[in-house]
């Protein structure tokens, strides 16, 4: 058995190995797909997938601190640095000490981290969308459940 991959230069036939194969495909594929957009708005800023990531968590962590971003995103101190440091060095993300627990950094989105943030998250909310629309409501819950149970892997 063996899907159809369409490419911008064409359809590329992928062979199947497994049975979860076509599910493996449409995970990539379709994730690829969803935040391709996003993806071409945040390289014309010089930013990319993880720089996105990152605004995301934090325009939702309500002064989070650097610490529980990096429990969110489940990535080292190492592979934060250099993203975070362009980020403040941007102008998009601020950090201030924590009144309370001086040690601790509180990370917020500066108003040109929060417009960024916005833009790129509409452009996969977009996609979202219009594919919830095409499959239905129960498309949509049988999604979120399939979704919801792969993130127990965690």
């Amino acid at each position: 058995m063996t899907s159809l991959i369409k490419t911008r230069a064409g359809t590329i036939e992928l062979g199947k190995i497994h049975p979860e194969d076509d599910a493996l495909e449409l995970m990539y594929f379709g994730s690829r797909g969803m935040t391709r957009r996003a993806d071409e708005y945040l390289a014309a800023l010089g930013l990319s997938r993880v720089h996105h990531r990152i605004l995301y968590t934090i325009a939702r962590g309500g002064g989070m601190t650097v610490s529980d971003l990096l429990a969110v995103l489940s990535v080292s101190k190492q592979a934060l640095h250099r993203p975070m440091k362009q980020l403040v060095e941007q102008n998009y993300v601020a950090i201030t000490r924590d009144p309370a627990r001086h040690r601790f950094k509180i990370l917020h989105l500066t108003a040109r981290g929060k417009k960024v943030e916005e833009k790129a998250s509409e452009c996969e909310r977009q996609v979202m969308k219009r594919a919830f629309a095409k499959v239905g409501e129960s498309g949509k819950k049988a999604w979120k459940a399939v979704m919801a149970e792969a993130a127990t892997e965690l």
